[in-house]
């Protein structure tokens, strides 16, 4: 079995109907558009906060003076926590997200994490911070099941990919702003020298509470949900400047009806016994799931949540200067996560994940050979390069699976099951995060460099099953990307049904004009 590709170009069956005239940045109706996806892109910062912000706490002494220097199992669990109050709310998320909407699912999730974040910063007691961050997980799990595919649905056409794709980049805003919060208040003596970083977790959620609830809903879920003429009238207000007999609206309206309708009349595609009983199903899951445990079992697990392990470990054990590069590095991935996400449709899915999963191998090969280097003979230098390795690795990890996984999550999934398989997805990666967690600190003290080497090996079964499985699907609008995996008769179908209707609005667009001219004619 050979690599596989989709034949994709500039040939999108809608190219033909975008204005190109028409940007983001010189039309009003977009730039609202975009700034109601920034307010959901932000979701994703929460969960960075998190990571980046558990990084800062184990470096300040406040913190540990306050819970009691936790270690081993206890560390493990404070930093788990928020993903097993994820695994809680995962049975739930994608049931409000096909039933009330995806702006109320969001609302809902965002008004949980603003509780959670205010007990978060009040804690007393390790039990009560512990309890706080389960809260924060649970609530994540709502605002991340509908966030990122509201974001999908709403999109302009040809921004939908690198918008969808600066959801899970945005990961790094939050844990630039965590990171070098810590950075600042390290020097304060007292307890909000980890309380005010805690504090600002919420500020996301707050923002989301306070607008979501004013911003569009999904045309998708309108149209399942029988209420068409708002569908219409939301795509036209958004994309064609309130004009519903646009050429492109009537496209993605009738295309959007015609993948919906689809589903509807085959039962496979109802429940979740439908995410497995279709070949086209079972394609889409296996790489699902797997692209959900490599985002996380990549090597990636022990820089983000373990950061200051690695650094006393090659002998950087200042607080100062641990925190500094704790900041720098989130700048640096930000940089390169967003760099990928505008160049998904120039460069494609498939290329970007096979260069990053080969860079990573090579990357992650050389910080274990610099760690063996430092802990045999203990040269400074060799500290130092794991520094600047670690660095390159995350650049390799930032041009495909910080963007990437989430977008093409979302955009392979066809709407009947677009809420159950993304649940899906997040599930997974709360599972290999718990592991991650819990495993990553025991083995690194057990192990020490000769655990990089696990990872080496695993970043190359990695690339092996990229090579085979992952499918292109750049330049499709989201109804044709989801029927790639169902037959080319599937797709044929969907596009046709849009192409027919285009059509017949602009047979009647011709013949409305040609009336005009007869009558034209005959009045003179």
């Amino acid at each position: 079995m050979g690599g596989v590709a989709a034949v994709s170009g500039r040939d999108a069956s809608f190219a033909h109907l975008i204005d190109e005239r028409k940007k983001w940045y010189n039309n009003r109706r977009l730039i609202a558009l975009n700034a109601w996806i920034m307010l959901l892109l932000i979701t994703s910062s929460t969960n960075g906060y998190d990571g980046s912000m558990m990084n800062g706490l184990q470096s300040l002494s406040q913190w540990e003076v306050a819970f009691g220097y936790p270690s081993g199992g206890k560390l493990g669990l404070l930093n788990a926590i928020q993903n097993i109050g994820s695994l809680a709310g995962y049975p739930f998320a994608p049931y409000m997200s096909d039933g009330i909407g995806r702006r109320k699912t969001v609302f809902f999730g965002a008004a949980i994490m603003c509780v959670a974040t205010a007990v978060q910063t009040a804690s007393q007691s390790v039990g009560m911070f512990i309890g706080a961050r389960f809260l924060i997980g649970f609530g994540l799990t709502f605002a991340a099941n509908s966030a990122p595919m509201l974001v999908t649905e709403i999109s302009y056409p040809t921004y939908r990919a690198p918008l969808t794709s600066l959801y899970n980049s945005l990961w790094y805003s939050g844990s630039i702003i965590a990171a070098w919060t810590t950075y600042g208040t390290f020097k304060i003596s007292s307890t909000w020298a980890w309380r005010l970083p805690s504090l600002l977790q919420g500020l996301p959620s707050i923002l989301q509470f306070a607008l979501i609830l004013f911003g569009p809903e999904s045309p998708r879920w309108l149209i399942k949900n029988g209420r068409e003429a708002e569908a219409l009238k939301t795509l036209a207000y958004y994309h064609a400047d309130s004009n519903e007999q646009d050429p492109l609206v009537l496209y993605e309206f009738e295309e959007i009806k015609a993948a919906i309708e689809y589903d509807r009349t085959v039962a496979s595609n109802v429940g979740w016994k439908s995410l497995v009983t279709t070949p086209g199903n079972r394609k889409r899951m296996r790489i699902i799931v797997a692209l959900a445990f490599f985002s996380q079992w990549s090597g990636n697990g022990l820089v983000s949540y373990y950061l200051s392990k690695v650094f006393d470990q090659i002998g950087i054990t200042g607080s100062g200067t641990q925190l500094l590069i704790n900041g720098i590095l989130q700048i640096w991935n930000l940089g390169w996560a967003v760099f990928a996400s505008f160049m998904v449709n120039k460069l494609g899915r498939r290329f970007l994940f096979l260069l990053s999963a080969a860079l990573m191998t090579l990357f992650y090969m050389a910080q274990a050979i610099c760690f063996a280097e430092y802990s045999e003979h203990g040269h400074p230098a060799a500290g130092h390069a794991v520094i600047a390795f670690i660095f390159l690795f995350y650049a390799a990890y930032d041009i495909a699976f910080t963007p990437l996984i989430v977008s093409y999550t979302v955009e392979i999934l066809p709407y009947n099951i677009r809420a159950k398989g993304f649940n899906v997805f997040n599930f997974v990666i709360s599972v290999t995060l718990i592991f991650n967690q819990y495993v990553n600190p025991i083995a690194l003290d057990a192990l020490s460099w000769k655990y990089y080497l696990v990872y080496v090996c695993w970043l190359s079964v990695e690339f092996v099953f990229l090579w085979f499985f992952l499918i292109e699907t750049k330049n499709r609008t989201l109804e044709e990307t989801a029927a790639l995996f169902d037959g080319d008769d599937v797709l044929e179908q969907i596009a046709n049904s849009a192409e027919v209707a285009h059509d017949v609005y602009e047979d009647g667009s011709l013949e409305k004009k040609s009336i005009g001219a007869d009558n034209e004619v005959s009045r003179a």
